[in-house]
């Protein structure tokens, strides 16, 4: 603890954003350019080394914060990058897009602000890579053992680096043409610069993992056919089979799905395309969604120069403050949160029907309304009570020419082949079934991340991939492995 008055005597301070109208001009990430730097240690400060720290407890990773937070206070650099690796693979991609349950299971916040525990992460990441203090590290000797890993999204990246490192031969299967799953092309580059991702691809290759991109697993290469190559198999695929809303209009044209209409985005920034077919340039754009996928849809259109853009929330709209009664610290509360995203859309006012940041909240969609030529002209909502009830008199319908669907996932996609030729047996909500070690019940074919456990955080994600990894080497080795594993499969985060 370098400064054992920080919590009370520094305030927090985050990473500054860039103006609004700059950064609705490009793709870049949104916050200033070397703005984090000069305030991480002041804030790494305010860390009070705490005797129980449920920041631990609140991250699956099981992130030694107080330990890096103290070396950043001190500006040992190349400490800090060691102790933030030892439980993370990849902690610039957390530290950018994780929600951080860390800091709502900071003590601190208790009554106080909490540190900027994701900050400080985004700082020694991004530190390391330009200190040299990220260089690969190849096994010393191989075990002879060779391990598939199908999908390349966190999960899959996750095991694929520990199994490696391990000494055992890994080749990544990618139905995509470039690795990296929905931290490429779903995840929008204003809020990750995909140069983050490529590094540690480049890391990974150097170390020895294999990449097979272009290459679905179920059609391009039988599943049952790969599980005779390889000693283990590691199931990653993610939850890609999204939710439909069935209303009336659900058929007319100019409604897709949010992972139709944000690939195409990023195939843009990657120089594939010059405009998105799906562009929402000049469109009256509604997404039916409030999570972070839709806000990722919302920041995309704002920069796609939309006539006007807003999200409808069916929950209602959440206080400022915790809910001490039912979301007592340190659970992640339900917080009336601004993203960059939304900041944008309500400094631009790009939703006049909205309220100040384009949300519609307690708002469910009946039905969509089109012309002539079948194609979707407006949406018809209602406002709803807390039991999502309708409130009489509340129909309204918005203007819509284009409507952008983000309602979640349910698990993974069954249609290209992977379950069938597997035999693989499923939970009852579609997800693939597993025992205590990730294990399916197809001997050497194992189950990790949102594909087993339904959709999740990117922290969640890379626990998996790490535990996954685990229980793949106990088995290549005979049941003995000295990969951690942060969590199990049926653990949960900390929820009321």
């Amino acid at each position: 603890m370098a400064d054992p008055k920080g919590f009370l005597t520094t305030p927090r301070e985050e990473w500054p954003r860039r103006p609004v109208e700059e950064r609705v001009r490009d793709w870049d990430e949104v916050y200033v350019p070397g703005g984090l730097l000069p305030i991480v240690s002041t804030q790494a400060d305010r860390c009070m080394d705490c005797g129980v720290p449920f920041c631990h407890e609140a991250c699956p990773l099981g992130n030694l914060i107080p330990e890096w937070n103290d070396l950043v206070s001190r500006e040992d650099w190349r400490a800090a990058a060691e102790r933030l690796h030892a439980t993370n693979n990849f902690p610039e991609f957390t530290g950018r897009l994780c929600p951080a349950p860390c800091e709502a299971g900071c003590v601190l916040a208790i009554n106080q602000p909490a540190v900027t525990i994701k900050n400080v992460e985004c700082a020694i990441a991004d530190r390391a890579w330009e200190d040299g203090f990220a260089a690969p590290a190849p096994p010393d000797r191989l075990s002879g053992r060779t391990v598939a890993v199908i999908g390349s999204g966190p999960t899959g990246l996750a095991a694929a680096q520990q199994l490696t490192r391990a000494g055992h031969t890994v080749a990544v299967y990618e139905r995509d043409d470039r690795i990296g799953g929905l931290m490429r092309y779903g995840i929008p580059a204003f809020k990750m610069e995909k140069h983050h991702l490529e590094r540690r691809i480049e890391q990974m290759r150097a170390e020895g993992t294999r990449f097979r991109t272009s290459t679905t697993v179920g059609r391009d290469v039988d599943a049952a056919e790969l599980r005779s190559r390889y000693d283990a198999v590691v199931i990653a695929t993610g939850a890609t089979a999204w939710r439909e809303l069935p209303v009336p209009g659900r058929e007319l044209a100019g409604i897709h799905q949010a992972m139709e209409y944000l690939p195409l985005a990023n195939r843009v920034c990657e120089g594939d395309v010059e405009r998105s077919p799906l562009s929402a340039q000049g469109r009256h754009v509604v997404i039916v969604g409030g999570g972070d996928t839709g806000a990722d849809c919302l920041g995309t259109a704002v920069r796609e120069r939309a006539a006007s853009v807003t999200q409808l929330d069916i929950y209602r709209r959440p206080g400022a403050g915790r809910d001490e009664e039912n979301e007592p610290w340190p659970t992640y509360p339900k917080l009336y949160r601004l993203s960059a995203a939304h900041e944008e859309a309500g400094e631009l006012r790009t939703a006049p029907a909205a309220h100040a940041d384009a949300r519609l909240f307690a708002a469910s969609t009946l039905r969509f309304v089109g012309d002539e030529e079948g194609r979707v002209r407006g949406l018809n909502l209602v406002e709803v009570d807390a039991g999502r009830r309708p409130v009489p008199g509340t129909e309204r319908t918005l203007p819509a020419d284009m409507v952008l669907l983000a309602l979640g996932f349910s698990g993974p996609d069954r249609g290209d082949g992977i379950v069938a030729q597997l035999g693989l047996q499923l939970e009852p909500r579609g997800t693939i079934a597993r025992g205590p070690d990730f294990a399916t019940n197809v001997p050497g074919v194992f189950a990790a991340g949102d594909a087993a456990r339904g959709q999740s955080l990117i922290v969640w994600a890379i626990a998996e991939g790490r535990a996954v990894a685990a229980a793949v080497d106990r088995r290549l080795t005979g049941g003995t492995s000295h990969l951690p594993a942060p969590i199990g499969p049926y653990d949960r985060p900390m929820t009321v």
